[in-house]
């Protein structure tokens, strides 16, 4: 599952690293125009994120059985969200940036994070796992394949959100763009904070969390 998710995962990023000077975007399933903010539809076996006018996208809200699934357009911040150093080193995660979704194909949890080269898949102590998602019952809320957990433990505390499953590819294609040298560059680690600035500031509060 790895290689499909990193080669549908790149496939997705060149829509948000678009120049400005390229034609305006059209509907990928019926070729109508579409505004600057518009539906975002996965294909499930590619992992693929496809752009869809509103007529287009309510026909796959929810839908389990078709090609496509809608993504959601909430963020969510979860200011509540538990989980200590311990349980993250547990989870293997070589960086302190990474989102982990439902894959429905595959029937569980993969944690993904961003990389120079795109998204990478990392393996998945499903054990310790299960001991944080059941200490945050908004795990079990998320939607399967098009809603991810994303965590920014770079930050000076812990940021947990609920988000799109674009909103995590977005993330991937600014590293990959702005990625410098080997530790990056101070524009790439600016271009992430001013990503998750304006995660906040497009996000609810889960009171549910």
């Amino acid at each position: 599952m790895g290689e499909s998710v990193r080669s549908g995962a790149l496939a997705s990023l060149k829509q948000f690293v678009r120049k400005p000077t390229e034609k305006p975007e059209v509907c990928e399933l019926c070729a109508a125009p579409l505004a600057a903010r518009h539906d975002h539809l996965l294909e499930l076996e590619k992992r693929r994120v496809t752009c869809a006018c509103t007529s287009c996208a309510i026909l796959f809200d929810r839908n389990t059985r078709q090609r496509f699934r809608r993504i959601p357009r909430d963020v969510f911040r979860l200011r509540q969200f538990s989980m200590d150093d311990f349980e993250w080193e547990s989870l293997l995660i070589p960086i302190n940036l990474a989102f982990f979704v439902y894959n429905s194909a595959a029937k569980r949890m993969v944690a993904l994070y961003p990389s120079p080269a795109g998204v990478v898949e990392s393996a998945l102590d499903l054990e310790f796992w299960k001991i944080i998602a059941e200490r945050n019952p908004v795990l079990k809320r998320m939607e399967p394949d098009v809603e991810a957990l994303l965590v920014n433990r770079v930050a000076s505390e812990p940021l947990y959100f609920r988000v799109p499953i674009d909103q995590c590819f977005k993330l991937v294609g600014i590293i990959r763009q702005n990625w410098r040298g080997l530790s990056g560059g101070a524009e790439v680690w600016n271009e992430v904070n001013r990503f998750f600035a304006e995660l906040g500031r497009m996000s609810v509060e889960d009171q549910n969390a």
